[in-house]
C-alpha cells in the first residue's frame, strides 16, 4: 500500500492520521510530526471555537498557540484512541479543558515552551470568526467542515496542475466556488467545448472532489463505517 494517499487509486480506503499516529510513537521526532500534521489541519477551527467562547482576537489567539505548545510537549497521543472516538472531538475536548485552565497558562504561552511556532493565518481565520454567529461547538463544527472541503480542493487543484488531471482548473472553480456560475453554454465557448464535452469534465472533476473528501474525512477516523458516519456528519453541518 502506497504511504501517500493521493497515490491510492479510487474507491481505495487510504491511510490515515489514525495510523500516522499509531507509528510515530516509534520517536519524538515521529510523534511530534505527526502532531504538527494534525494541529494544523485543526488549528482554525479551534481559534473559532475561542472566539465565540468570548475570547478576543489576542487572548483566541494566545490560547490556540498555547493549546498547541502544550499538546506538542505532552503525550496526547498517547490518549488518541481511534475505537473511542474522533480526533474533532477529543481536540475540542481539549480547547475547553483548556479555556477553563487558561488563565494558570497565560505565562507559558507567553514563553512558547521553547517550541518553533507554526506560521498561523491569524487575519483569515480572524475574518471567520468575526461573521460566523454559531456558538462556540457549531461555530468549531461548520469551520472543521469548511477546512476538510478546502483541503479536498486545494488537493484536487494539485492534480490539474501535476498533469495527473487534464483540463482548465480554473474553469472547475467557477462551478465549485460560491457564486453564481456561468451558464454552460458560456463555459463552454470560453474554454473552446462542446457541451457533452463540458458536463463530462465538470462530472468527473466532481467525482474526483467527493473521492477526496472522503479521503480527508476518513484521515481522522478509524476506519470506513466510521468515515462513512463522519461524511454524514459533514454534510449535515453544511446544510445548517
Amino acid at each position: 500500500m502506497s504511504a501517500d494517499p493521493r497515490e491510492e487509486g479510487p474507491g481505495t480506503f487510504p491511510p490515515t492520521r489514525w495510523t500516522l499516529i499509531r507509528s510515530a510513537r516509534a520517536s519524538p521526532e515521529a510523534r511530534r510530526a505527526a502532531l504538527e500534521s494534525l494541529l494544523r489541519t485543526y488549528w482554525r477551527p479551534l481559534y473559532v471555537f475561542m472566539r465565540r467562547q468570548g475570547l478576543d482576537a489576542e487572548p483566541a489567539r494566545d490560547a490556540v498557540q498555547d493549546l498547541l505548545v502544550r499538546l506538542l510537549e505532552h503525550d496526547f497521543l498517547e490518549r488518541l484512541n481511534p475505537e473511542k472516538g474522533r480526533l474533532r472531538g477529543y481536540l475540542l475536548t481539549a480547547a475547553r479543558n483548556h479555556l477553563v485552565h487558561r488563565h494558570e497558562r497565560e505565562s507559558a504561552a507567553r514563553r512558547g515552551g521553547g517550541v518553533a511556532p507554526m506560521p498561523l493565518d491569524f487575519e483569515l481565520a480572524e475574518r471567520i470568526a468575526s461573521e460566523d454567529a454559531r456558538g462556540p461547538d457549531e461555530a468549531f463544527e461548520r469551520e472543521w467542515a469548511a477546512s476538510v472541503m478546502e483541503r479536498a480542493l486545494a488537493r484536487l487543484k494539485e492534480e490539474f496542475e501535476s498533469g495527473a488531471r487534464k483540463g482548465p482548473f480554473a474553469l472547475v472553480l467557477q462551478f465549485f466556488r460560491p457564486g453564481e456560475p456561468p451558464s454552460y453554454r458560456e463555459a463552454a465557448e470560453a474554454h473552446g467545448m462542446s457541451l457533452p464535452q463540458l458536463k463530462t469534465f465538470l462530472h468527473r472533476a466532481r467525482v474526483r472532489y467527493r473521492e477526496l473528501v472522503r479521503e480527508e474525512v476518513a484521515d481522522t477516523v478509524g476506519g470506513p463505517e466510521e468515515a462513512q458516519a463522519e461524511l454524514a456528519e459533514l454534510l449535515r453541518v453544511l446544510k445548517r
